[in-house]
């Protein structure tokens, strides 16, 4: 498929003080577009200038949210080169959900071409300033004018890119945890793997208790005996127990986070075991209580790694060490981050050049 460049006539201004960037609000001058029609695959890829679409009020994603995203970053180096951090998991995880979904695949080498393509034409669009990146948001939509409930015949695929302020401005500090028992994010056999809007959705009331209650973020539990530890917010979680660090399993009901993947490489390479096994709140609250429990933190594309401090479950609180930033935590940031920016080797093979 070929990729067209449609011409740029009234490009933005771009932002004066990065540092007060808000995540996601600020757009750049292009984005990338294709569609998909039933019998002839994706056609029509372009580049072209950002603006609105136009959808039929019967369109299938508005009635039926068969929609599905990825989130991603591309990273402007100290010599001025510009890189995307794994971008080939985040395609091939975009692919999955969709097959979840029941919507096409991409074909992934061309994707990737053209998300390239798309980052390069709008370089100086990646911020500068330490801890900033350029935010990279693929994204499907079903686009049948259709009200009967099967999957569309034709889709929109599009990329838009987002520059975003370092996410730490205050400093590296935990976050408070309210552990929910009352709601549940996905369950077996449900969307949980898949990066879809309707998960999010389904995580917005528990988010707005939890703030409420003056918490940072929600850890969820399972929809079965709601019992077991799954996510916390949006990212996935690691406890380091007994001199190991533990987290969720993937069996379906939770994302297959790349930020996930990358720190268990990294913590395997500090030679700490990592167990990938159900972990129970009560195990959290006693290791918390004991000292055990010598760590906590999120991992995720935004954040990367977020520091836990505290947990409360049932008006219970329990402190995680000695509340501060662990040590293995912020060795885990300081790597992952250096590696992004190009401030350390990158001898994985994550990074690839724009």
């Amino acid at each position: 498929m070929d990729l067209s460049i449609l011409p740029l006539t009234q490009p933005k201004a771009r932002p004066r003080d990065e540092n007060t960037l808000a995540f996601g609000k600020t757009f750049s001058d292009r984005m990338f577009v294709m569609e998909y029609t039933a019998g002839r695959g994706w056609h029509s890829a372009r580049i072209q200038p950002y603006g609105p679409f136009s959808l039929d009020p019967a369109a299938a994603v508005l009635h039926y949210a068969q929609e599905i995203f990825e989130g991603l970053k591309a990273f402007r180096r100290q010599d001025g080169g510009i890189v995307l951090f794994r971008p080939k998991d985040n395609i091939q995880r975009f692919n999955r959900s969709a097959e979840r979904m029941c919507m096409p695949r991409v074909d992934e080498a061309f994707f990737l071409r053209a998300l390239k393509e798309l980052v390069r034409l709008e370089a100086d669009w990646v911020p500068r300033s330490e801890g900033t990146s350029l935010y990279i948001r693929p994204t499907m939509i079903a686009t049948d004018p259709y009200l009967g409930v099967r999957p569309s015949d034709t889709y929109l695929c599009y990329v838009i890119l987002s520059p975003v302020a370092a996410y730490y401005k205050g400093g590296f500090s935990p976050v408070k945890i309210w552990i929910a028992d009352e709601f549940v994010r996905s369950a077996p056999g449900g969307t949980g793997e898949a990066k879809t809007g309707g998960n999010y959705a389904a995580s917005l009331r528990a988010s707005m208790e939890a703030a409420k209650l003056g918490f940072d973020q929600v850890l969820w539990l399972d929809a079965v005996h709601r019992k077991y530890v799954e996510e916390v917010g949006s990212m996935n979680i690691c406890f380091y127990l007994d001199g190991k660090v533990v987290t969720s399993p993937l069996k379906g009901t939770i994302l297959d986070g790349i930020t996930r993947r990358s720190v268990l490489t990294l913590i395997r390479d500090l030679g700490i075991e990592v167990e990938e096994r159900a972990l129970s709140v009560d195990e959290i609250l006693e290791g918390a209580a004991s000292g055990r429990l010598r760590e906590a933190f999120g991992t995720g594309t935004a954040a990367v790694v977020s520091p836990v401090g505290q947990f409360t479950y049932r008006g219970r609180n329990v402190q995680v060490g000695d509340g501060q930033v662990g040590e293995l935590t912020l060795k885990l940031y300081d790597t992952l981050t250096g590696i992004q920016y190009g401030r350390l080797p990158d001898t994985h093979g994550w990074i690839e050049t724009v």
